[in-house]
């Protein structure tokens, strides 16, 4: 009897031993199956036949900039529409799209009779003060010399203030719209038919005419707008940044702007409006930067990126943009352990300048990271992992 129960213990503490050297077996097994998931082992042939390079990380001067798409405006302050203040027909169109003018310049001539009257009315008021003021200054100098009336130097220099505010009314109503002294007065100089009735319709900005909208015999209102123009010496530039930017960007924060029109070069300007909206899909903002353009190269509705820096310098781990993958959006780098093996690492990314990224965390100083031949690593590790589930 003793010795059946000896032989139980036995065999109970073999079969403890045997369950427990099982149990620390699958673990050891599931760490080195995760481990080889993340990494990839090249021989030296592969290595030299992918071209593969690695580039220590270490910290860096860095400027942190935020780059955005971005599209060319019109600067709306230096953008005019034209047309006749006054009803008549078109007489004359002097430009056509494209053209260059320069302020001043006369776009087309309106005819009418309502114009007509304008300036007959001018005339009149003119007249009436020029009568009025002879009048007031005779009275004046009988009076001073005690020749006239003093009731009769009162009646004229009531006359002559009624016909000056009359004149003032009527002098202001021509430069409303567009007229001058010189043109009412001697309109009947100039060897033109009608030129009475005729108004000259000019340009207030120096501009590029970019709309007509009329043609000879139209009739056109105050409501018409026959041409526009637009000064392209500064142009705005409209990008959208992420919310959680907004406390980086202020008025007059430095910006620039590239086109793939123009490779290798750089606009210059400033950040002159912050959106006060956020768009409730895309939880982006508008930012507005006005950049010189006085060679016109820039043109309205151009595509390019804007480039805000913000911050002030610092130092940070820069990594060239090429050598982060991603993967179930989330963000990857390879690091390589030794000669032939390379380890894919989370990274979590910050701020990208000049094609360059910061890695904010997943890389320590001195780390060799992979930045050429990356996508070959990526298509090898999701080769593996497909193998290992299966």
């Amino acid at each position: 009897m003793l010795t059946q129960i000896k032989f139980v213990i036995f065999t109970s503490i073999i079969l403890s031993a045997f369950l427990a050297g099982c149990g620390q077996e699958n673990p050891q097994t599931n760490e080195e199956k995760k481990n080889s998931m993340e990494t990839v082992t090249l021989s030296q042939i592969s290595v030299k036949e992918i071209g593969l390079l690695t580039v220590i990380a270490s910290p860096k001067p860095f400027n942190e900039t935020i780059i955005v798409s971005a599209r060319v405006l019109a600067n709306q302050d230096k953008e005019a529409q034209v047309g006749s203040m006054l009803s008549g027909r078109v007489h004359n169109v002097s430009v056509n799209i494209g053209d260059y003018v320069k302020a001043g310049q006369i776009l087309m001539d309106v005819e009418g009779l309502e114009i007509g009257t304008v300036k007959s009315d001018y005339l009149k008021a003119k007249a009436q003060l020029d009568l009025t003021k002879a009048d007031f200054e005779r009275h004046k100098i009988l009076f001073e010399q005690k020749i006239g009336s003093k009731q009769s130097f009162y009646e004229a220099q009531a006359e002559f203030e009624k016909a000056s505010a009359e004149f003032k009314a009527e002098d202001a109503k021509i430069h409303s719209i567009g007229l001058t002294d010189e043109e009412v007065i001697n309109g009947n100089d100039t060897g033109k038919e009608h030129t009475s009735g005729t108004l000259p319709v000019r340009s207030p900005i120096s501009g590029i005419v970019v709309e007509r909208n009329v043609i000879i015999g139209q009739p056109v209102d105050e409501s018409t707008n026959a041409f526009k123009i637009i000064d392209i010496s500064s142009v705005w530039v409209d990008g959208q940044i992420y919310e959680k930017d907004i406390n980086k960007v202020t008025k007059k924060t430095n910006s620039s702007f590239t086109s793939a029109s123009y490779p290798g070069e750089i606009f210059k300007g400033k950040i002159i409006h912050i959106g006060q909206i956020i768009d409730p899909q895309t939880r982006t903002i508008t930012v507005r930067a006005e950049l010189s353009n006085l060679n016109g190269k820039l043109k309205p509705q151009m595509f390019g990126e804007l480039q805000i820096p913000v911050g002030d310098k610092s130092s940070a781990i820069l990594l060239p943009a090429e050598c982060v993958i991603k993967i179930n959006n989330s963000d990857y780098i390879f690091v390589q352990r030794n000669d032939s093996t390379f380890e894919k690492r989370g990274v979590m990314i910050g701020s990208t300048s000049n094609e360059q990224v910061e890695i904010i965390k997943g890389v320590k100083d001195g780390e060799r990271v992979v930045i050429k031949g990356v996508f070959y690593l990526k298509s090898e590790l999701l080769k593996d992992e497909l193998g290992a589930e299966e």
